[in-house]
């Protein structure tokens, strides 16, 4: 079975009524403000689909729960700036692998994939975001290489 983390419309809205751009808002800005219509998908059924969703913030989030060793990850819950809950996206070891999911519907899960599948649905998001967030003249440093 497939993952998939894909979003579309990515824009900075709320930058200038703020009177920033990308290249002069501070971190802390950027990574509330960098949003786009996110869709996890498990092959072909929607997981998870949120419009306007800190998408910037969610792959730095993400680069960080990577780097972890195998041995030592726990489960990621998205602790967002822009949510009063944690957890708006989440991720857990299940068995047969690892399921992703989220508080807004708790109930909606996708099928367990090996680890090699979620890491390069992870990573291909993440590094999507971070080139598409480069176009826009954000700097290099804003989500990490992971």
């Amino acid at each position: 079975m497939a993952i998939e983390f894909t979003y579309r419309n990515l824009g900075a809205r709320d930058l200038p009524r703020r009177g920033l751009t990308p290249r002069s808002a501070p971190a802390h800005i950027l990574l509330v403000d960098l949003e786009a219509d996110f869709v996890v998908r498990d092959g072909g059924r929607v997981v998870l689909e949120e419009g306007l969703f800190p998408v910037a913030e969610l792959a730095r989030e993400l680069v960080g729960w990577r780097r972890g060793a195998d041995a030592e990850r726990g489960d990621f819950a998205f602790d967002s700036m822009s949510y009063d809950e944690v957890g708006a996206v989440r991720i857990v070891r299940a068995d047969g692998g690892w399921r992703v999911g989220g508080v807004h519907d708790p109930q909606v899960w996708s099928a367990p994939v090996a680890w090699d599948v979620l890491d390069t649905a992870v990573r291909e998001f993440v590094d999507g975001v971070r080139e598409d967030v480069a176009a826009m003249g954000v700097g290099p440093g804003l989500i990490p290489l992971g």
